[in-house]
């Protein structure tokens, strides 16, 4: 130990003197550029590789939960036809109420609002359809609201048909 320390006391001035050098700095320097370079890369390709893996999970995940459109016939088509049917009927027999539209106004503003608070619950089925864990009773539902829509325009035909047989009787 005596030996170092009277190394370091004899030569303390050459210690002192002269620091690293230039080309050992710029050496340092351009190393710890390349080791930040190649970080920066690095973090850049972590993230996208994290945005990568979080929008393929949340497309899979929205695409699995998104309940996809569901026909009436898909689920019985037997049901399916009856409810084309009187989808049918139903429309033309709408037709035929609004020709007497212009006769009798009143009658027929009374007569479309009750077809559109049941077509109004027909859309609500329509839009519970593919979400219900009981897919059958909707559609069952389903029909029977078209069936009632059917039976209510019937009902309003054959009373626009006694009204206007009553005006006929009348001007005779």
């Amino acid at each position: 130990m005596k030996n170092l320390e009277e190394f370091v006391k004899n030569n303390k001035k050459a210690f002192e003197e002269e620091g690293p050098s230039v080309a050992l700095w710029t050496n340092i320097e351009e190393k710890m550029l390349k080791k930040q370079k190649a970080k920066a890369k690095l973090k850049i390709y972590r993230w996208l590789s994290v945005a990568a893996v979080l929008t393929l999970g949340l497309s899979l995940y929205f695409s699995n939960t998104m309940p996809s459109k569901v026909d009436v016939a898909d689920i019985n088509p037997e049901f399916g036809r009856k409810e084309v049917r009187f989808a049918t009927q139903i429309n033309e027999m709408k037709d035929s109420l609004a020709i007497y539209a212009k006769q009798n106004p009143e009658l027929y503003q009374k007569f479309t609002e009750d077809l559109k608070n049941l077509d109004a619950d027909y859309e609500k089925l329509k839009a519970e359809l593919p979400k219900s864990p009981n897919q059958l009773y909707v559609v069952k539902a389903m029909v029977k609201n078209r069936e009632m829509q059917l039976q209510i325009l019937n009902q309003q035909l054959e009373i626009i048909n006694q009204v206007n047989n009553y005006k006929k009787e009348l001007t005779l």
